[in-house]
């Protein structure tokens, strides 16, 4: 009779699969405020979460009231443990959901809404905090302790970078220092050799005894169904693995009798519990899976893979078996790359582009500093997980001296780097290198004007597809209202701190609990074809009906406020929407002539300048690749002609941008 094998754990991951959210730094600070909150209600002082159910339901209850969750949740309590598992995960609340130090820290960081840099890594408040707290967060992998973060750093440090698929379905197999430094070096040799990660995969499966036992038990044993669904280690019950039976069956029929089942073999991949795995089937064996195709070719239609050419029972054996593993480790490393990606991203170190995962420049070279050090403590727990400590609390090696890091850039970029300013400078150009490559890439003209078109359509879900899902919308209106007017101001000046937004380290936005709320703030430097200046862009989504009710007071007050205090500085506004309400444009035309106030009433300026601009019209400067030399004075003419509001608009701004076609 067989004897049965477990499955045992052979990989990491950070949170779970269960919660997966859009707007994922804003998502951590909304919940962090709302647990707060809950768990201060006199009600549930003192409230024990572990294990009980009523009272984790009663979260996700109080979160429906915040808006936060909507429908009904089948099972409200398993609900809320999913949506807090991830904060307790990363030390930002402790078992029964209180929040630690570390999530006070994070949260007074949200509420004040500072993110700025005040850090060694040149990253903001909170993405530092991400940091500590991503290189404390250890894993239990079957009783091996491993800090995924960490584990990361110090593989990266070698390998320079990892590909889409290493990151995917190599980092995570690194759960002790042996099997580590085996990926590492197989990785290297990988790059100059035909081995795949798919083999390494299956070389770190066969080194542990439960598959190596499973391998011996299929090759020795009769094979029955309860054979292969032992030997198949599913992780929720070996019922899952029943269909796998069917596909020994009908394979070996092939192989061994000739038999022309390739229709019955595809059928019974699409049975397998897991579309990720039938999936994966599917692909290695059939070359086309049209039906009319398959009745036609029969065997023909099926790829010349090593298990058809096997020329005995072992190898058969043996190949199914390898398939069957590989296929299914695939798919669970595959449901953990978009959450491994997310919790490293939320760190701002880590840069995902053009299929590879590295470090961002200064993270790079800190690591550089340190990278000896790491293997050190990378499969060790901390018991700091929850407190808001130094990284030289965490571990002394992470205490970098400032000058040691300098030197470690002045080196990769061949100058001299003495300190913050220099070093600043350095990572400022850096930058915006990346930045005119991810406008090349991503926002080039044909794609802004189609994602304004989005924007007037609220085809949100495009919109977040081809910019990013860890922002709202509204914030990703004002990213790339200001990445059209760098381009329309040639590629110059500032921008990524004129926009004021938070971005990520590949340089697109996020959205802060509190976020959305910042102006673009353009400065202009004098030239011969206008004065020095400052223009504000002010963007909204509001629809006619809320427009002026939303926008009317706010945009003249950051123009007028911006006056004020900065007296000896020309400064207009730009006031952009998808669709203009008349008595917007009527407004903004009468504050030509109004007088604006200080909140004391003791000073005051004549007049503002604001100008209205839709989107369509937007679209038309971008497409006739007007200047922004010639913008300034379109509006400048535009400002000071007359006539009502609705008319006003047509004539000097829509029929004088078409006028301008190139």
């Amino acid at each position: 009779m067989a004897i049965e094998t477990g499955f045992k754990s052979y990989c990491w991951s950070v949170g779970t699969t269960s919660y997966r959210t859009d707007k994922f730094n804003m998502n951590i600070e909304k919940q962090l405020e709302y647990m707060k909150e809950f768990r201060n209600l006199p009600e549930n002082a003192g409230k024990v979460w572990t294990g009980n159910n009523a009272f984790q339901a009663e979260y996700y209850f109080f979160l429906k009231t915040k808006g936060f969750v909507k429908g009904d949740a089948p099972r409200p309590d398993k609900d809320a443990r999913e949506k807090t598992s991830g904060l307790r995960d990363i030390g930002l609340l402790d078992d029964d959901r209180n929040l630690t130090e570390a999530g006070e820290e994070l949260l007074a960081i949200a509420e004040a809404g500072d993110f700025s840099t005040d850090n060694l890594l040149e990253i903001p408040r909170d993405s530092f905090v991400y940091f500590r707290q991503m290189i404390k967060t250890c894993n239990d992998v079957d009783g091996k302790k491993v800090r995924p973060f960490v584990v990361f750093l110090y593989v990266i440090s070698r390998t320079g970078y990892l590909t889409y698929n290493e990151f995917t379905y190599l980092l995570p197999l690194c759960v002790d220092k042996k099997t580590t430094d085996k990926i590492i070096d197989k990785i290297l040799s990988s790059r100059n050799s035909m081995i795949c990660y798919e083999d390494i995969i299956l070389s770190v499966l066969m080194d542990m005894p439960n598959y190596r036992y499973a391998l011996y038990l299929l090759q020795t044993e009769p094979v029955t169904e309860q054979l292969i669904c032992n030997i198949g280690m599913n992780r929720k019950s070996a019922n899952y693995d029943k269909q796998y039976y069917v596909l020994y069956t009908i394979l070996r029929k092939i192989v061994f009798q000739d038999s022309d089942l390739v229709i019955e073999f595809y059928n019974a991949t699409n049975k397998l519990t897991n579309s990720k795995v039938g999936s994966s089937w599917r692909k290695y064996f059939f070359q086309n899976t049209a039906r009319s195709v398959m009745k036609k070719k029969g065997r023909e239609v099926l790829n010349q893979v090593p298990i058809l050419q096997a020329q005995d029972e072992k190898i058969f054996r043996e190949e199914f078996f390898k398939i069957m593993h590989l296929f299914k480790a695939k798919a669970t490393l595959s449901d953990y790359f978009d959450l491994n990606r997310r919790y490293f991203k939320i760190t701002d170190t880590v840069l995902f582009e053009d299929d590879k995962v590295k470090l961002d420049v200064l993270p790079n070279c800190y690591v550089e500093c340190i990278r000896d050090m790491l293997g050190g403590f990378a499969f060790e727990e901390t018991d700091l997980l929850e407190r808001a400590v130094s990284l030289e609390q965490i571990h002394s090696c992470l205490n970098v001296e400032a000058n040691v890091l300098y030197c470690k850039l002045g080196e990769l970029f061949g100058r001299e780097v003495r300190d913050t300013g220099s070093a600043r400078q350095v990572i400022w150009n850096e930058r915006y290198r990346r930045l005119n490559r991810l406008i090349d890439e991503k926002f080039s003209t044909d794609r802004l004007i189609y994602l304004l078109t989005c924007f007037e359509m609220r085809v949100d879900d495009e919109i977040r597809r081809l910019v990013t899902d860890n922002a709202d919308i509204p914030t990703i209106f004002e990213y790339v209202l200001g990445i059209a007017w760098y381009v329309i101001s040639g590629r110059k000046g500032d921008v990524l701190e004129y926009m004021n937004l938070s971005l990520e380290a590949d340089l697109l936005p996020k959205t802060h609990a509190g976020g959305g709320e910042a102006d673009i703030v353009w400065k202009y430097q004098k030239t011969d074809d206008y004065p020095a200046h400052t223009l504000l862009i002010e963007a909204t989504l509001a629809d006619k009906g809320n427009q002026r009710r939303m926008e009317m007071e706010p945009v003249s007050r950051h123009l007028g406020d911006y006056r004020l205090a900065n007296p000896d500085t020309e400064a207009y506004c730009i006031f952009s929407a998808p669709c203009l309400h008349p008595n917007v444009i009527s407004d903004f035309r009468g504050r030509r002539y109004m007088e604006y106030y200080n909140s004391a009433g003791t000073d005051y300026i004549q007049g503002m300048k604001i100008l209205p601009l839709q989107t369509s019209e937007l679209k038309e400067l971008i497409r006739f690749h007007i200047e922004y030399a010639e913008v300034y004075k379109l509006f400048d003419r535009a400002y000071s002609a007359g006539g009502p509001a609705a008319e006003w608009y047509e004539k000097n701004i829509v029929q004088e941008i078409r006028s301008r076609k190139i």
